[in-house]
């Protein structure tokens, strides 16, 4: 219990050490100090806050910026859809498993905007799709979290629930502050909220790692579950009981699990 708690907090402090040393880094490049500064570009103002959707306004910025985000929206589609799918084979389909996959695709759809409409050009919809991404991650990890817990029934399948527990923990607090930091006027709070902006995404990139442990035991039945729409299958062909070709069906989930 003491490593899946301790483990989160010393990657927490690890971030917002990381983020404030490039902050500082940041800060120290202006060659003259604000009030000095003259001329229609001005260096390290409340324009210039290295918030996630800053750093990739301008191009080139802005096409990795857009292609970063168009990729993980598509993954994070596919790896909620083979969770849902992995979650009704294991066991049973459940108001916690449709609301899972229901937020992770709004998340997808939100993640899709932000890529796609650059803060400093199309503001409103940028930040429709930011207000929908990140609460929607929010509570996706959430359910999952819970959800996990529900189905749990080996002692490893318990310290993942603790894991996924406190990392779900640690991206409330990080969302939350940076929520309440960005909507000050102060140029070190807005700097605060850009630390927790970044540690926040960091976690949630994390936690879909996570599912790296429940994915071990992805077989062709998953996919026979998604091409039924979700409903239990009729038939096996694993069934983890004959073996095709003759060779084990856990060779084959493995192979699923790596892809």
């Amino acid at each position: 219990m003491m490593a899946a708690d301790v483990s989160p907090v010393i990657f927490l402090k690890k971030q917002i050490k990381t983020t404030y040393l490039l902050t500082r880094l940041y800060n120290e490049s202006c060659e003259e100090q604000l009030p000095s500064q003259r001329g229609p570009e001005l260096c390290c103002t409340l324009d210039n806050i290295p918030l996630i959707s800053k750093c990739g306004t301008l191009p080139p910025e802005s096409c990795f910026f857009s292609l970063i985000c168009s990729t993980g929206a598509f993954m994070v589609m596919l790896v909620t859809l083979l969770r849902y799918a992995h979650v009704i084979e294991k066991h049973q389909n459940c108001v916690l498993n449709m609301a899972s996959l229901s937020t992770g695709w709004m998340c997808a759809a939100g993640l899709t905007m932000v890529g796609n409409f650059q803060v400093d050009f199309a503001k409103v919809l940028h930040y429709v799709g930011a207000g929908v991404a990140f609460p929607s991650s929010m509570l996706f990890v959430s359910f999952q979290t819970a959800l996990t817990y529900r189905l749990a029934k080996t002692q490893e399948e318990y310290w993942m629930g603790h894991i996924r527990a406190g990392m779900a923990l640690l991206a409330l607090i990080a969302l939350v502050l940076s929520g309440v930091f960005f909507c000050q006027e102060s140029f070190s709070l807005q700097h605060t909220s850009a630390i927790f902006e970044w540690i926040y995404c960091m976690v949630i990139m994390f936690f879909y790692g996570t599912f790296a442990f429940e994915f071990g035991g992805v077989s062709a039945d998953t996919l026979i579950v998604l091409s039924k729409g979700g409903g239990l299958p009729s038939f096996s062909l694993t069934g983890h009981k004959p073996e095709i070709s003759g060779r084990p069906s856990h060779h084959q989930a493995e192979n699923l699990s790596i892809l």
